[in-house]
C-alpha cells in the first residue's frame, strides 16, 4: 500500500538535487506521484516540501509561498555561479568593509526590489534553461524581476582568508518572496560594497507554513518500515495549514464537486481558498477574486 495522499517535508541534505529526493521519496512512498513545491540547489540544505498522490495539485500554490532562508556570503570574492560551486573570477580585499558600509549595503537590499537572476539560473531563455547556455560558453543575461526580501539581518561577521586575500564572511537570516535568488542578493551585495561576493552555504528554513520543526531526513525516513509508515502530514491538514479556509454545506460541496460556481464568501480574496464538505473533506482550492467562486483544482475522492 503506498503512502497516504499528503505532504511531506524533507530536510534535504547538501549535494543531493531536489529530482534526486523526489526519486527518493518515490520509492519509500511507493508512488511515482510524487512532486516538490521549489527547487533547492544541491549545494543547499533544508526544508523541501514534496506532495504526494492527490496532494501534488497543492504544489502550485505552495511554489509561490514566501520562504525563509540562513546563508553565509564571502565577501571579497565573485564566482561565476554567485555561489561556492562556481569559479572565482574576480577577488578584492574586503578587510576595508565596515559594519555601517554593510549595514546601509543590506538595508539597500531589503524590501521591494528589482533583481537580476544568475546567468546559471534555471530559468528559460529561448526554450533553453540559463545554466546550460552558461556553460555551454555563451554570455547570458537576465532581465531584471520583481522580488520582496522583507527581511535582511546580518547575524555575524568574521574576518577569513582566501589565498592570501583578506576575506569577511557575513551569516545573515532572510525572508523573501518567491523567485528571489539568495546567491543574487549575495552577489548584488558584493557589488554594493565594491569587493564582490558569493554564496558559500545557504539553508532554507521554511516554505509557507511549513518548516525544520516538521522536516525528516532522508536517513530516517529510509529507516521506516514500508510506504505506509512514512509521516505525511495528511491533505485536509496540509491544506488547514497554509490556506485561508471555507467550510461549505453539503449542498455546496456538491457543487463544487460537479465543477460549478457558488458565490465567493470574501470576494476580492487574492489568496488561494481551500474548502472544506461538513465531514473535514478538503473538496477545493477556490479562487474567490470575483464575486462567484471558482476552483482552481477540486478533489476526487482517495482512489477515484
Amino acid at each position: 500500500m503506498p503512502a497516504p495522499d499528503g505532504l511531506l517535508v524533507v530536510d534535504k541534505p547538501a549535494g543531493w538535487t531536489s529530482h534526486d529526493v523526489v526519486g527518493r521519496a518515490r520509492r519509500l512512498c511507493g508512488t511515482r506521484k510524487v512532486g516538490h513545491a521549489g527547487t533547492l540547489d544541491p549545494m543547499a540544505t533544508g526544508v523541501l516540501v514534496l506532495g504526494i498522490g492527490r496532494a501534488t495539485k497543492l504544489l502550485t500554490f505552495l511554489v509561490g509561498c514566501d520562504k525563509d532562508y540562513t546563508a553565509t556570503i564571502r565577501l571579497g570574492q565573485s564566482t561565476v555561479t554567485d555561489d561556492a560551486e562556481g569559479d572565482v573570477i574576480a577577488t578584492e580585499a574586503a578587510d576595508g568593509v565596515t559594519r555601517t558600509a554593510l549595514d546601509a549595503a543590506v538595508a539597500a537590499l531589503t524590501g521591494d526590489l528589482q533583481q537580476v537572476p544568475s546567468s546559471v539560473s534555471a530559468i528559460k531563455v529561448k526554450g533553453e534553461r540559463a545554466y546550460h547556455r552558461v556553460r555551454a560558453g555563451e554570455d547570458v543575461e537576465l532581465a531584471a524581476r520583481p522580488v520582496t526580501v522583507s527581511r535582511f539581518d546580518v547575524l555575524d561577521v568574521r574576518p577569513a582568508d582566501a589565498q592570501g586575500v583578506p576575506v569577511l564572511d557575513v551569516d545573515v537570516a532572510v525572508t523573501v518572496s518567491s523567485g528571489t535568488y539568495v546567491r543574487a542578493l549575495a552577489r548584488d551585495l558584493g557589488a554594493a560594497l565594491g569587493v564582490g561576493g558569493h554564496l558559500t552555504a545557504l539553508r532554507r528554513t521554511r516554505v509557507g507554513a511549513f518548516d525544520l520543526d516538521g522536516a525528516h531526513s532522508l536517513e530516517a525516513l529510509g529507516a521506516l518500515e514500508g510506504p505506509e509508515a512514512v509521516p505525511v502530514t495528511p491533505l485536509a491538514q496540509a491544506a488547514r495549514a497554509q490556506f485561508a479556509v471555507r467550510e461549505l454545506t453539503e449542498e455546496q460541496a456538491r457543487t463544487i464537486g460537479y465543477g460549478q460556481r457558488l458565490d465567493s464568501a470574501e470576494p476580492g480574496r487574492t489568496e488561494p481558498v481551500a474548502a472544506f464538505a461538513p465531514d473535514g473533506t478538503l473538496v477545493a482550492v477556490l479562487d474567490e477574486s470575483g464575486t462567484k467562486a471558482r476552483s482552481h483544482v477540486v478533489f476526487a475522492p482517495a482512489g477515484s
